[in-house]
Protein backbone atom coordinates (compact mmCIF):
# COMPACT_ATOMS: atom_id res chain seq x y z
CA UNK A 1 0.00 0.00 0.00
CA UNK A 2 1.08 3.56 -0.61
CA UNK A 3 1.59 6.02 2.21
CA UNK A 4 -0.92 8.69 3.18
CA UNK A 5 1.08 11.23 1.18
CA UNK A 6 -0.49 9.69 -1.92
CA UNK A 7 -4.01 10.65 -0.91
CA UNK A 8 -5.49 13.20 -3.28
CA UNK A 9 -7.14 16.32 -1.91
CA UNK A 10 -10.49 16.52 -3.71
CA UNK A 11 -12.18 19.70 -2.53
CA UNK A 12 -9.33 21.80 -1.23
CA UNK A 13 -10.39 24.86 0.70
CA UNK A 14 -6.88 26.17 0.08
CA UNK A 15 -7.72 26.65 -3.58
CA UNK A 16 -5.03 24.16 -4.58
CA UNK A 17 -5.35 20.65 -6.01
CA UNK A 18 -3.02 17.91 -7.17
CA UNK A 19 -2.07 17.77 -10.82
CA UNK A 20 0.17 14.76 -10.71
CA UNK A 21 2.83 15.59 -8.12
CA UNK A 22 2.33 19.34 -8.58
CA UNK A 23 -0.06 21.51 -6.59
CA UNK A 24 -1.95 23.87 -8.88
CA UNK A 25 -4.81 26.34 -8.55
CA UNK A 26 -8.22 24.66 -8.73
CA UNK A 27 -9.17 27.15 -11.44
CA UNK A 28 -6.29 25.91 -13.62
CA UNK A 29 -6.72 22.17 -13.09
CA UNK A 30 -9.38 21.45 -15.73
CA UNK A 31 -7.44 23.30 -18.39
CA UNK A 32 -4.24 21.43 -17.57
CA UNK A 33 -6.03 18.08 -17.82
CA UNK A 34 -7.65 19.17 -21.09
CA UNK A 35 -4.20 20.01 -22.48
CA UNK A 36 -2.99 16.49 -21.62
CA UNK A 37 -5.79 14.85 -23.58
CA UNK A 38 -5.67 17.35 -26.43
CA UNK A 39 -2.05 16.30 -26.85
CA UNK A 40 -2.60 12.53 -26.82
CA UNK A 41 -6.09 12.19 -28.36
CA UNK A 42 -4.98 10.91 -31.77
CA UNK A 43 -2.68 8.28 -30.26
CA UNK A 44 -4.78 7.53 -27.19
CA UNK A 45 -6.16 4.14 -28.27
CA UNK A 46 -2.82 2.93 -29.60
CA UNK A 47 -1.07 4.00 -26.42
CA UNK A 48 -3.65 2.16 -24.29
CA UNK A 49 -2.82 -1.06 -26.11
CA UNK A 50 0.93 -0.52 -25.92
CA UNK A 51 1.26 0.61 -22.33
CA UNK A 52 -1.09 -2.06 -20.92
CA UNK A 53 -0.01 -4.86 -23.24
CA UNK A 54 -3.67 -5.12 -24.25
CA UNK A 55 -4.80 -5.68 -20.66
CA UNK A 56 -7.07 -2.61 -20.75
CA UNK A 57 -9.38 -4.67 -22.98
CA UNK A 58 -9.62 -7.35 -20.30
CA UNK A 59 -10.36 -4.76 -17.61
CA UNK A 60 -13.04 -3.11 -19.75
CA UNK A 61 -14.58 -6.49 -20.56
CA UNK A 62 -14.86 -7.07 -16.81
CA UNK A 63 -16.70 -3.75 -16.53
CA UNK A 64 -19.15 -4.86 -19.21
CA UNK A 65 -19.60 -8.23 -17.51
CA UNK A 66 -20.58 -6.41 -14.33
CA UNK A 67 -22.92 -4.01 -16.14
CA UNK A 68 -24.73 -6.82 -17.98
CA UNK A 69 -26.11 -4.68 -20.84
CA UNK A 70 -29.77 -5.29 -21.64
CA UNK A 71 -32.07 -4.11 -24.42
CA UNK A 72 -33.90 -1.76 -22.04
CA UNK A 73 -30.76 -0.07 -20.69
CA UNK A 74 -29.18 3.28 -21.52
CA UNK A 75 -25.59 3.88 -20.44
CA UNK A 76 -24.01 7.24 -19.70
CA UNK A 77 -20.25 6.83 -20.00
CA UNK A 78 -18.58 9.79 -18.30
CA UNK A 79 -15.11 10.81 -19.51
CA UNK A 80 -15.84 8.29 -22.27
CA UNK A 81 -13.24 9.69 -24.64
CA UNK A 82 -12.96 7.77 -27.89
CA UNK A 83 -15.91 5.55 -27.01
CA UNK A 84 -14.74 1.98 -26.44
CA UNK A 85 -16.89 1.49 -23.32
CA UNK A 86 -20.03 2.91 -24.95
CA UNK A 87 -19.47 0.98 -28.17
CA UNK A 88 -18.88 -2.23 -26.20
CA UNK A 89 -22.10 -1.67 -24.27
CA UNK A 90 -24.07 -1.41 -27.53
CA UNK A 91 -22.39 -4.46 -29.04
CA UNK A 92 -23.40 -6.47 -25.98
CA UNK A 93 -27.06 -5.56 -26.43
CA UNK A 94 -27.54 -2.26 -24.63
CA UNK A 95 -30.33 -0.06 -25.99
CA UNK A 96 -28.50 3.24 -26.08
CA UNK A 97 -25.25 4.83 -24.94
CA UNK A 98 -24.16 8.40 -24.41
CA UNK A 99 -20.57 9.54 -24.07
CA UNK A 100 -19.96 12.68 -22.02
CA UNK A 101 -16.43 14.04 -22.07
CA UNK A 102 -15.05 17.49 -21.31
CA UNK A 103 -12.46 17.13 -24.07
CA UNK A 104 -13.66 17.79 -27.62
CA UNK A 105 -10.47 16.42 -29.14
CA UNK A 106 -11.14 13.02 -27.58
CA UNK A 107 -14.75 13.03 -28.77
CA UNK A 108 -13.65 14.00 -32.28
CA UNK A 109 -11.00 11.27 -32.33
CA UNK A 110 -13.66 8.75 -31.35
CA UNK A 111 -16.06 9.91 -34.06
CA UNK A 112 -13.30 9.76 -36.66
CA UNK A 113 -12.37 6.24 -35.54
CA UNK A 114 -16.00 5.12 -35.82
CA UNK A 115 -16.31 6.59 -39.32
CA UNK A 116 -13.05 4.94 -40.40
CA UNK A 117 -14.62 1.63 -39.37
CA UNK A 118 -17.75 2.39 -41.35
CA UNK A 119 -19.82 2.81 -38.21
CA UNK A 120 -21.81 5.98 -38.81
CA UNK A 121 -24.31 5.06 -36.09
CA UNK A 122 -23.28 4.55 -32.52
CA UNK A 123 -23.21 6.28 -29.15
CA UNK A 124 -24.41 9.82 -28.69
CA UNK A 125 -21.66 12.26 -27.80
CA UNK A 126 -21.89 15.39 -25.68
CA UNK A 127 -19.20 17.70 -24.36
CA UNK A 128 -19.63 18.33 -20.66
CA UNK A 129 -18.06 18.40 -17.22
CA UNK A 130 -18.35 15.32 -14.98
CA UNK A 131 -19.06 17.64 -12.03
CA UNK A 132 -22.01 19.28 -13.85
CA UNK A 133 -23.39 16.67 -16.22
CA UNK A 134 -25.70 18.04 -18.95
CA UNK A 135 -28.01 15.05 -18.44
CA UNK A 136 -31.44 14.91 -16.82
CA UNK A 137 -31.97 13.55 -13.33
CA UNK A 138 -32.90 9.86 -13.11
CA UNK A 139 -32.63 9.38 -16.88
CA UNK A 140 -30.26 6.41 -17.37
CA UNK A 141 -30.11 2.83 -16.09
CA UNK A 142 -26.31 2.66 -15.95
CA UNK A 143 -23.40 5.06 -15.57
CA UNK A 144 -19.71 4.30 -15.97
CA UNK A 145 -16.39 6.11 -15.80
CA UNK A 146 -13.25 4.26 -16.87
CA UNK A 147 -9.82 5.69 -16.09
CA UNK A 148 -11.28 9.18 -15.86
CA UNK A 149 -12.21 9.85 -12.26
CA UNK A 150 -8.67 10.65 -11.18
CA UNK A 151 -8.59 13.47 -13.77
CA UNK A 152 -11.75 15.17 -12.48
CA UNK A 153 -11.18 18.45 -10.68
CA UNK A 154 -14.01 17.97 -8.16
CA UNK A 155 -14.35 14.23 -7.62
CA UNK A 156 -17.04 14.30 -4.94
CA UNK A 157 -19.19 16.60 -7.07
CA UNK A 158 -18.77 14.22 -10.01
CA UNK A 159 -19.81 11.23 -7.90
CA UNK A 160 -22.91 13.11 -6.77
CA UNK A 161 -23.72 13.99 -10.37
CA UNK A 162 -23.36 10.40 -11.54
CA UNK A 163 -25.70 9.33 -8.74
CA UNK A 164 -28.16 12.06 -9.77
CA UNK A 165 -28.52 10.93 -13.38
CA UNK A 166 -29.21 7.29 -12.48
CA UNK A 167 -32.72 5.96 -12.19
CA UNK A 168 -33.59 4.28 -8.87
CA UNK A 169 -31.97 0.86 -9.04
CA UNK A 170 -29.43 2.14 -11.56
CA UNK A 171 -25.88 0.79 -11.59
CA UNK A 172 -22.68 2.84 -11.34
CA UNK A 173 -19.27 1.40 -12.17
CA UNK A 174 -15.89 3.07 -11.93
CA UNK A 175 -12.83 1.39 -13.42
CA UNK A 176 -9.65 3.08 -12.26
CA UNK A 177 -5.96 2.64 -11.63
CA UNK A 178 -5.04 2.57 -7.95
CA UNK A 179 -2.04 3.12 -5.70
CA UNK A 180 -3.11 -0.05 -3.83
CA UNK A 181 -0.79 -2.38 -5.76
CA UNK A 182 0.46 -5.62 -4.24
CA UNK A 183 3.73 -5.06 -2.39
CA UNK A 184 5.44 -7.73 -4.51
CA UNK A 185 4.70 -5.71 -7.66
CA UNK A 186 5.52 -2.26 -6.38
CA UNK A 187 9.18 -1.97 -7.44
CA UNK A 188 8.68 -3.21 -10.98
CA UNK A 189 5.42 -1.27 -11.31
CA UNK A 190 7.07 1.98 -10.20
CA UNK A 191 9.97 1.44 -12.60
CA UNK A 192 7.58 0.80 -15.46
CA UNK A 193 5.38 3.77 -14.54
CA UNK A 194 8.08 6.39 -14.11
CA UNK A 195 10.63 5.19 -16.67
CA UNK A 196 8.94 3.18 -19.40
CA UNK A 197 5.63 5.04 -19.74
CA UNK A 198 7.15 8.49 -20.39
CA UNK A 199 9.64 6.93 -22.82
CA UNK A 200 6.83 5.16 -24.65
CA UNK A 201 4.74 8.33 -24.66
CA UNK A 202 7.59 10.26 -26.26
CA UNK A 203 8.27 7.62 -28.89
CA UNK A 204 4.65 6.98 -29.91
CA UNK A 205 2.68 10.12 -29.02
CA UNK A 206 5.52 12.63 -29.03
CA UNK A 207 4.63 13.54 -25.44
CA UNK A 208 6.55 12.19 -22.45
CA UNK A 209 5.14 14.76 -20.03
CA UNK A 210 1.51 13.64 -20.36
CA UNK A 211 2.43 10.05 -19.56
CA UNK A 212 4.55 11.13 -16.62
CA UNK A 213 1.40 12.88 -15.39
CA UNK A 214 -0.52 9.61 -15.84
CA UNK A 215 1.85 7.78 -13.51
CA UNK A 216 1.79 10.59 -10.96
CA UNK A 217 -2.00 10.93 -10.98
CA UNK A 218 -2.38 7.24 -10.11
CA UNK A 219 -0.24 7.71 -7.00
CA UNK A 220 -2.40 10.66 -5.96
CA UNK A 221 -5.68 8.79 -6.38
CA UNK A 222 -7.32 7.61 -3.14
CA UNK A 223 -7.05 4.11 -1.77
CA UNK A 224 -10.06 1.89 -2.63
CA UNK A 225 -11.61 2.17 0.84
CA UNK A 226 -11.50 5.96 0.70
CA UNK A 227 -13.19 5.96 -2.71
CA UNK A 228 -15.83 3.53 -1.39
CA UNK A 229 -16.56 5.99 1.43
CA UNK A 230 -16.89 8.84 -1.06
CA UNK A 231 -19.30 6.75 -3.15
CA UNK A 232 -21.46 6.05 -0.10
CA UNK A 233 -21.36 9.74 0.82
CA UNK A 234 -22.65 10.50 -2.70
CA UNK A 235 -25.65 8.24 -2.05
CA UNK A 236 -24.58 4.93 -3.58
CA UNK A 237 -25.50 1.69 -1.86
CA UNK A 238 -24.21 -1.89 -2.12
CA UNK A 239 -20.72 -0.51 -2.80
CA UNK A 240 -18.06 -3.08 -3.65
CA UNK A 241 -14.43 -2.92 -4.80
CA UNK A 242 -12.74 -5.63 -6.85
CA UNK A 243 -8.96 -5.63 -7.49
CA UNK A 244 -7.58 -6.79 -10.82
CA UNK A 245 -4.04 -7.48 -12.03
CA UNK A 246 -2.54 -7.39 -8.55
CA UNK A 247 -4.34 -4.21 -7.56
CA UNK A 248 -3.07 -2.15 -10.50
CA UNK A 249 -6.72 -1.60 -11.44
CA UNK A 250 -9.86 -1.72 -9.27
CA UNK A 251 -13.48 -2.06 -10.28
CA UNK A 252 -15.75 0.00 -8.01
CA UNK A 253 -19.47 -0.74 -8.14
CA UNK A 254 -22.47 0.96 -6.54
CA UNK A 255 -26.21 1.32 -6.99
CA UNK A 256 -28.71 4.11 -6.70
CA UNK A 257 -31.10 2.79 -4.08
Amino acid sequence: MESSTNQRSDAPESGKIDFGFRRVDVADHTGLVRDVFDSVARRYDLMNDLMSGGLHRVWKAALQDRLKPQSDMTLLDVAGGTGDIAEGFLKRGGRDAIICDINREMLTAGMDRALDRGNARGPGRICGDAAALPVARASVEACSIAFGLRNVTRRTDALAEMHRVLKPGGHFICLEFSPAVLTQLKTIYDTYSFKVLPWLGQRVAGDAESYAYLAESIRKFPEPEQLATEMRDAGFGNVTQTPMSGGIVWLHSGWRI
